[in-house]
């Protein structure tokens, strides 16, 4: 198995003389970084003034003394990064690559050096001719970045006896693929761009099952369900929070620590001892890095595991390199959807161009480095979230050319922690999983012509929906029919459209007159009411999962009470063309969806549709899907779904052409790459179109859980604690 049982590939030295010769590839690649180093210092010194060499040899032992640096400097730098963290670390490192190129430019005979900036740029240089000779040479992965790990781990084997077969516990390393549904995976697998992952599969050692994300299927809300088996606290990636007057948004922080103490019962995926990498939740684990829960209270994490990657002559540079690269990569290709007219698509500049080379180069390597760390220093579990595919597909589309060819990094990556698994002191069970995919299509603002806030502005302030495309009371006039025979009870009935709630307005029972205050998603301030008091209504965009708050009332309001103080909303959101679905409770009969021409009761018995089934459209679980995530806490008062065109496309209510949040398309199966003996439970499993699947991101905590259990990575120690929705 691939990662585990010792690993294909595990070296058969006997372990007597593995003790004090080096292996074969341990002598190769020293060599060949031996030559790349002296290659790259060879050109930087020709090309950058200041710096002279009389010969190549001097050029050669500059980069033996590199190298010889780089060891005596380790120990002590790793004991800076224990008392001064991560930031010291890369302070420190930073300073110890400049020393080490100076001291081993002075004592290389024939080599002079005239300032230190000299050296600045015969560092940087270097770095460029490296990155540039491994691209031309077909290798542009990033196996640099954790070379003295491999090695680390490869020692560790022989002088354990490990790679000779000797018994080491178990563990289990996973690493989420973020945004990378199913299909988008046999695509890359069939098309060979994930030939790690084509191996395992064609080789039997790993098998690849389908899971269901359910609504809202965000990265949030999945990390909370595979961490913490606790999804239910999420209801967005954003979302106004009542009691505490405010947003709370996920990817800050203090707001991702106050929900990971609602939501953590202590006995998380990683706890035990566990390590998280580069997550939004810690899943309790002992050793966090680049996690938002802990990022205000506990920074970046342990600085020794960043030493090694900040520190190492030419890592961090040559990362910095590519990062650049990738930026120019970007700009022609967002050029290039623009030539060709590629459509749909969003504008890909500003900072994006920024924040995707950041994500693909150099977070990706410095998460890499630190998990290859958590692997050698033998933590039990390993959870590490690579967000490369999702950010570009976000822009890009999730089967567009560049959205696919981000996976070839990962999948390097994949091939990079195999070979450090299978010298590590446990034998890791590898699994790869997706915490959801994405759909194509136009966003609600390109199909509309206006966004999600201002068509909400435009409902509110109306009377009723004159003026807005398809909003005529003709129009409405069956579905008012099926809502008073459903919902009318003994008194009034419920009235959509622009005739709706004219006696109320006729008694002063209308609209507030002032007009309502707004407040969209990322523009809330830190306080309550963002200093301008608390707004009438809040509208956030989670893709193509559209929800509405009305903040100034203490509990969330049903649809008759919408239909008082603001008629014609619910019809009118109900009406648009990039809107497929509304839901929204109500006092009688429980939530309902309402589409253009029809609607559903979602807790009826007989699951009772009047008219046209707006969830005609929608996959099958859809109605499950839609009252589970209209039930869970902090939800929205109004919950939207885009509509779901011809083609399984979609319509983010935010600026993005491949989207995620809600139903439609491949978004919601996401995939779960695992050890062949390690079995999927039927009984976990649910019926959804005819398969039988894991359903949710708790249900897939629970399998992860079971597997440690199965494997003795994890007392068998039973969960007590109940979360209930509501």
């Amino acid at each position: 198995m691939t990662g585990g049982r010792g690993g294909p590939g595990a070296a058969s030295v006997p372990p007597a003389r593995a003790r004090w010769l080096p292996r074969t590839a341990d002598l190769t690649d020293a060599f060949f970084s031996l030559v790349v180093t002296a290659l790259g210092l060879g050109i930087a010194i020709a090309v950058v003034d200041g710096v002279s060499a009389s010969s190549p040899w001097g050029v050669l032992l500059a980069a033996l003394a590199v190298g010889v640096g780089d060891l005596v400097l380790r120990a002590p730098l790793r004991l800076l990064a224990t008392a001064a963290g991560a930031a010291g670390a890369l302070v420190a490192g930073l300073a110890a690559q400049v020393l080490v190129a100076w001291v081993a430019l002075l004592v290389a005979p024939g080599v002079t050096v005239a300032s230190g900036w000299s050296v600045l740029w015969v560092l940087l240089l270097t770095s460029v001719v490296m990155a540039v000779g491994r691209w031309l040479w077909g290798s542009s992965d990033n196996a640099y970045v954790v070379a003295d790990v491999v090695r680390r781990a490869r020692r560790h084997a022989r002088g354990s006896g490990s790679a000779a077969g000797g018994p080491r516990p178990p563990g289990l390393l996973v690493v989420q693929l973020d945004g990378v549904s199913a299909p988008v995976l046999h695509q890359a697998v069939d098309a060979g761009l994930v030939p790690t992952m084509q191996r395992w599969l064609e080789s039997g050692s790993h098998r690849v099952d389908t899971w269901w994300a359910t609504v809202p299927s965000t990265t949030p809300a999945a990390q909370a369900g595979l961490l913490h088996g606790a999804a239910d606290q999420i209801p967005a990636f954003r979302w106004w929070d009542r009691g505490l007057g405010r947003l709370v948004v996920t990817n800050r922080p203090d707001d991702a620590a106050l929900v990971e103490e609602r939501l953590s019962d202590g006995a998380g995926l990683l706890s035990g001892g566990g390590a998280a990498v580069a997550t939004i939740f810690s899943g309790d684990a002992a050793a966090s890095y680049l996690v938002m829960s802990r990022g205000s209270r506990h920074g970046l994490g342990p600085g020794p595991a960043y030493a090694r990657f900040f520190a190492r002559p030419f890592v961090l540079a040559r990362a910095v390199t590519v990062t650049a690269g990738e930026i120019l990569k970007e700009l022609y290709q967002a050029r290039r959807q623009v030539v060709y007219d590629v459509q749909p698509r969003v504008s890909r500049g500003g900072w994006y161009v920024v924040l995707r080379a950041v994500t693909n180069v150099l977070l990706r390597d410095l998460a890499t480095a630190l998990v290859a760390d958590a692997l050698v220093r033998g933590d039990p579990t390993v959870f590490v979230d690579l967000v490369d595919y999702d950010e570009v597909a976000h822009h890009a589309g999730p089967t567009r050319p560049e959205a696919l060819r981000s996976l070839e990094g990962l999948d390097q990556v994949l091939r990079i922690l195999e070979e450090v698994a299978r010298g590590a002191p446990r034998r890791y069970d590898l699994v790869v999983l997706s915490d959801h995919g994405q759909t194509l299509g136009a966003t609600f603002e390109q199909v509309e012509g206006r966004s999600l806030l201002e068509t909400v502005r435009a409902l509110m302030a109306e009377p009723g929906v004159a003026g807005l495309e398809s909003s005529d009371g003709e129009a409405w006039g069956p579905v008012n029919a099926l809502l008073a025979g459903v919902l009318g009870r003994g008194g009034d009935p419920v009235v959509l459209g622009p005739d709706a709630g004219a006696g109320d307005r006729r008694h002063g029972r209308g609209r507030r007159e002032d007009g309502p205050r707004l407040r969209e998603h990322g523009r809330a301030g830190g306080a309550p009411d963002g200093g301008q008091g608390v707004p009438d209504v809040v509208v956030v965009g989670s893709g193509n999962l559209g929800l509405v708050w009305f903040p100034d009332a203490a509990e969330r309001l049903v649809l008759e009470d919408l239909q008082v103080r603001w008629p014609g909303l619910v019809s009118g959101l109900a009406a648009r063309p990039a809107v497929g679905v509304v839901v929204v409770d109500t006092r009688s009969r429980g939530l309902v969806a309402v589409g253009a021409s029809g609607l559903r009761l979602l807790e009826a018995d007989d699951d009772a549709v009047e008219g046209d089934d707006p969830l005609a459209a929608y996959p099958a679980r859809a109605a499950a899907d839609l009252a589970r995530a209209a039930r869970l806490p902090h939800t929205g008062d109004l919950l939207l779904v885009s509509a779901v065109g011809p083609r399984d496309q979609v319509h983010a209510f935010e600026g993005q052409v491949g989207s995620h949040g809600g139903l439609g398309g491949a978004q919601n199966l996401a995939f779960l790459l695992h050890p062949a003996d390690l079995a999927v439970d039927d009984a976990r499993c649910e019926d959804v179109d005819g398969r039988r699947l894991l359903v949710g991101p708790d249900a897939v905590h629970a399998q992860l859980v079971a597997w440690q259990v199965e494997r003795g990575v994890r007392a068998p120690a039973a969960r007590t604690s109940v979360r209930e929705v509501g």
